[in-house]
């Protein structure tokens, strides 16, 4: 691939992952502004906090087929030159669903569409992931909880089957999501982290709740 071949399909796969659908959807759908709201970010969990479970499960499936459709602009010249690209161009969908140019660069904190971008270098691993990731929100009703502890085990299990570009990039994608979480990990320290509706804490809290009534 050529560099302005590159060029073409970074800028395509950044300008794809900057749609800022949870923000469309609270704005038209909803009459709410995501970015004032919550933790003003776009993604799937202030979705879920704010507009319900079905809104942000529709900008969840969304996020991640942006970053799926991002990582595939590197097949517009062809096959892949080599699996490790989907990441090259994918990592600009991801850039672009953190710092959207049609939201004066604000957006989410990249879990979703990271995931997505992991789809297409590896249905297998991105299976994995998934379970992991939905398997901890149940538990923890948090997540937060669960994005930073699902890319740290598929960092881990990466690094376990000698997958080193995965291991490489799913580190970088580990510290780089930890760092948007950062308030999010000083909540959860503090005990005053968001949760959602549903999940073994959620319940817990609940049922707490009723018997001091």
């Amino acid at each position: 691939m050529s560099l302005i071949h590159f060029l073409i399909s970074f800028i395509l796969a950044y300008l794809i992952g900057a749609m800022p659908f949870g923000y469309w959807i609270g704005r038209y759908f909803f009459n709410q502004n995501l970015l004032t709201i919550g933790s003003g970010n776009i993604g799937t969990a202030n979705t879920f906090r704010n507009l319900g479970t079905r809104a942000g499960l529709l900008v969840m499936v969304l996020d991640i087929a942006k970053g799926s459709l991002g990582a595939l602009m590197v097949n517009l010249w062809g096959p892949a030159p080599a699996n490790w690209w989907y990441f090259a161009v994918g990592f600009a969908a991801i850039l672009g669903h953190t710092y959207s140019i049609y939201i004066g660069f604000k957006g989410g904190k990249a879990v979703a569409t990271s995931v997505g971008v992991l789809l297409i270098y590896s249905p297998i691993m991105f299976f994995f992931a998934f379970a992991i990731f939905l398997s901890l929100i149940f538990i923890s009703s948090m997540i937060s909880v669960a994005s930073i502890i699902g890319f740290i085990a598929v960092t881990l299990l990466a690094a376990g089957k000698s997958d080193i570009p995965l291991t490489i990039i799913a580190l970088i994608l580990t510290i780089f999501v930890s760092y948007r979480h950062r308030t999010n990990i000083q909540r959860i320290f503090n005990q005053t982290e968001s949760i959602v509706p549903f999940g073994l804490v959620y319940w817990i809290r609940q049922h707490h709740a009723k018997n001091k009534q």
